[in-house]
Parts: structure tokens; C-alpha cells; sequence
């Protein structure tokens, strides 16, 4: 495994392995089997499996986590070699994000749309920097986790309007034992919040179970079982930020009855920390 701490390192790497497709996993790092099976999946693609581990100052708001932000390099390092990785990208932030930088990515009305509406600039600052990597890396594949749907939707959208010739290719949510989707910022969690944050994914399983056996017919009707998820939410001691029902087309909101797939999208506080996770409402074999 090759490590560039720069971009002029970067630079004399990259040449080498362009004769295999290049597979990029962008990452913030404090890596866990999620990010492992994303390098699983670009091995699985035959490419030349790069890693970038940048915590991005762009994406975090004045008052978030950017400081207790977990980083771990010299583990995420191992556990990337141990994967396969072939090239991992650890830059300064300063080389990523210069002082001086002004220019940025906007997306479009979807990036204003739930945890857009929560983080202000949010996904300016993501956009940012993902394209910043693509024209770094001029990957063929670009892999991201579905757990960021949201994300993973802006991200499609932005190498579609600029035609960039990449495949940007979404992997399942990986989950632990129980049922929580893995996330780094899991670690935040004490063991009384762990425990009960396995409620979160498992309340969303019941509402897509329940809209599937019994799909609403009229407006009221949806907003009556989103209404019904918040107060089970609530219940169980989590402070809701959004859920949503979505359109897979368009991302947005869903206010009447809708043929199915749809996103069930939700965020949540428990404690001081965040969770975010999503369902696909619909058959197996229309599933985006």
C-alpha cells in the first residue's frame, strides 16, 4: 500500500496505475467495516483501489464537531492495509482547503432538503471537496455508503450536470449485529445510548413494513404515519431533526400517496450526537 501525504506525492503516484481503472473511496477517516467493504467492493470491480482521508472543515458548521471530529490515521492506515487497499491520499488540510480558497460547489434545491436544512452548507462544503478529489484522482468508479442517501443522490447529480466520466456507484448500509448502521460518529455514543440507539433503525423497519402491508391512499393518511414514527421516536428518548418521505427520482418530499420505491429518510439527536439512516419503502426488485 502506497501512502501520499501530498499532492505533489499524489501526483508522481497516480501515472503508475493508470492502466487499471481507478476506484475511489473518499472518507473522513476513523474507518470502520462500512469503509472496509466499500474497498471490498472496489476490489470486486477490478480496479485500483484508492482511499482518500480528509476531514473536511467545509461541511461542518460553526457549531458542530469539526474538533472532536474522530481521527484515527495510524489505525484506519492498518486496517486499510490490511484490506488491499493500493493507494491511501492523507493529506493537510491546508493543501485540500487553501486560506484563500473562495470557490465552491452549489447543488441544487435537493441540497436544501433535510440534513441540507439542518447543516446550512453542508453539502456545498461536500460537493466542494468530492469534486476537488474527482479532478484530482480522474477515478473511472467512485464508491459512497447509501446510509448517506442524501449525499449519495447530490453526488449523482453533480457528475451528471458536468458530465464527468465517472460511475459513482452507491454500496448498502452496513449495519452492526443489532441493527444500527455503522457510523464513526457511533463512537460518540455512551454504553446506555448505544444500547438504546439500536431502537432508531428498528422503528423505521416497522413504518416500511407498515407502509407496505397498508400503503396510505390519501395525504392525510402519509402524514399520519410520519407523524406516528416522530411520536415512536420521541417515546424512546430521541429528539427528531427530520423524517421524510421521498421521491427516488427527485429527492423530494413526498406529500400524497406515491407508487413505490420510495426513501424513508431520517435524522435524529440522542444525546448530543446525530444519527442519520434511510429505507427503501418498496419491492426488492424496484429497490435504487
Amino acid at each position: 500500500m502506497r501512502i501520499a501525504r501530498s499532492l505533489t506525492e499524489l501526483r508522481t503516484l497516480l501515472p503508475a496505475f493508470r492502466t487499471r481503472p481507478l476506484c475511489l473511496v473518499p472518507t473522513m477517516g476513523a474507518l470502520h467495516e462500512g469503509h472496509g467493504s466499500l474497498v471490498d467492493r472496489g476490489r470486486a470491480e477490478g480496479g485500483f483501489v484508492a482511499v482518500s482521508i480528509f476531514v473536511n472543515p467545509l461541511q461542518f458548521g460553526p457549531s458542530e464537531d469539526l474538533a472532536r471530529y474522530p481521527r484515527t490515521p495510524e489505525q484506519d492506515l492498518a486496517f486499510l492495509a490490511k484490506r488491499g487497499t493500493d493507494l491511501v491520499f492523507l493529506p493537510r488540510a491546508e493543501e485540500i482547503v487553501p486560506p484563500t480558497a473562495t470557490t465552491t460547489v452549489t447543488p441544487g434545491p435537493a441540497g436544501n432538503l433535510y440534513c441540507g436544512a439542518s447543516r446550512p452548507g453542508h453539502f456545498a462544503g461536500v460537493l466542494t471537496i468530492v469534486s476537488k478529489l474527482f479532478h484530482l484522482f480522474s477515478p473511472e468508479i467512485a464508491l459512497f455508503g447509501e446510509k448517506d442517501r442524501q449525499q449519495l443522490f447530490l453526488i449523482r447529480a453533480m457528475v451528471r450536470d458536468l458530465a464527468l466520466p465517472i460511475r459513482v456507484l452507491g454500496h448498502p448500509t452496513v449495519r452492526e449485529p443489532d441493527g444500527l448502521a455503522m457510523s464513526s460518529r457511533n463512537r460518540y455514543l455512551d454504553a446506555e445510548e448505544r444500547k438504546r440507539a439500536a431502537k432508531f433503525p428498528k422503528l423505521l423497519e416497522e413504518t416500511a413494513r407498515k407502509w407496505e402491508t397498508s400503503p396510505p391512499k390519501t395525504d392525510k393518511e402519509v402524514g399520519a404515519i410520519r407523524a406516528s414514527l416522530e411520536e415512536a421516536l420521541a417515546r424512546e428518548g430521541f429528539r427528531v431533526d427530520y423524517v421524510a418521505f421521498a421521491d427516488t427520482e427527485t429527492l423530494l418530499e413526498i406529500t400524497v400517496p406515491s407508487p413505490c420505491p420510495i426513501f424513508l429518510l431520517a435524522a435524529i439527536f440522542l444525546g448530543k450526537t446525530r444519527l442519520i439512516d434511510n429505507l427503501t419503502i418498496g419491492p426488492e426488485s424496484l429497490r435504487v
